[in-house]
């Protein structure tokens, strides 16, 4: 039985290290894509793009994925994803006054990465592929720790702020100018039934600060609402509310002299 576990461990321990590579190689060229296009020739374009799209069908098929994508539909998908991209990273410029310029949210800000994994592996999921997608939002957790399920429906733009312990999961439905900070959970009520909508719906301009905590298939936030700090929602609120904790803050001076 140990040398049964230890060789399924091995297998999978190469699985994953070559899926990681492949996911890595596959957002790198997205990366190249997203920032550099405008400076590279159109044969150079042309390259980056069916690299990539040998990227994914080498992928599909490490993952038993009977899908096959020819150059131009993966290329209408890539630029699509790319272009809801720079939205997302135009937002964050214009929302974070800590971002010095557009190479900085490219390079360094992991709310970015973790959107930019999850809008490939969205529209991966949309075309019918189930494991790797999971795969590479997976991947996207273990590098930033925001965990996004790849069937999540997000709008454009949408902004993670710092980010660390964010989770958005399956059902979820969030609209346009969507603001969250780092450990929300917008996560579900009922696990038992699969088949319901089991996450919330963000509509526009909402912003959700940090620890706030927003479950259940039926909870909506209205648009324009702010959802404050360490909030527990369970229910819906109407456009243009705002949401705080009453949990009250207590300051002594406990200066002995």
């Amino acid at each position: 039985m140990n040398k049964l576990i230890t060789e399924l461990q091995s297998i999978d321990n190469s699985y994953s290290a070559d899926v990681k590579q492949k996911t890595e190689e596959l957002i790198s060229s997205l990366y190249k894509l997203f920032f550099s296009s405008k400076g590279m020739s159109e044969a150079e374009v042309i390259e980056e793009i069916e690299q990539c799209n040998l990227l994914l069908n080498n992928l599909f098929r490490l993952n038993g994925t009977n899908i096959k994508l020819d150059i131009d539909k993966f290329s209408s998908i890539l630029w699509n994803v790319i272009s809801k991209l720079k939205q997302d990273a135009e937002f964050i410029k214009d929302g974070d006054p800590s971002a010095h310029s557009m190479r900085e949210i490219v390079s360094c800000f992991p709310g970015l990465f973790a959107i930019m994994v999850y809008r490939m592996a969205n529209a991966i999921s949309l075309i019918g592929a189930k494991v790797l997608p999971r795969l590479m939002t997976e991947f996207a957790h273990r590098e930033t720790g925001i965990d996004i399920n790849p069937e999540a429906t997000i709008g454009v733009p949408f902004f993670i702020d710092h980010g660390t312990g964010v989770v958005i999961g399956q059902t979820s439905v969030i609209g346009n100018y969507v603001k969250i900070y780092q450990g929300v959970t917008i996560g579900a009520l009922n696990l038992k039934n699969p088949e319901i909508k089991r996450h919330p719906t963000i509509e526009d301009n909402v912003t959700i600060y940090s620890g706030a905590t927003i479950l259940g298939g039926n909870t909506v936030v209205g648009n324009n609402s702010i959802i404050g700090g360490n909030v527990w929602l369970t229910k819906s609120v109407k456009p243009y509310s705002l949401v705080q904790n009453d949990a009250s803050v207590t300051i002594k001076n406990i200066n002995p002299l």
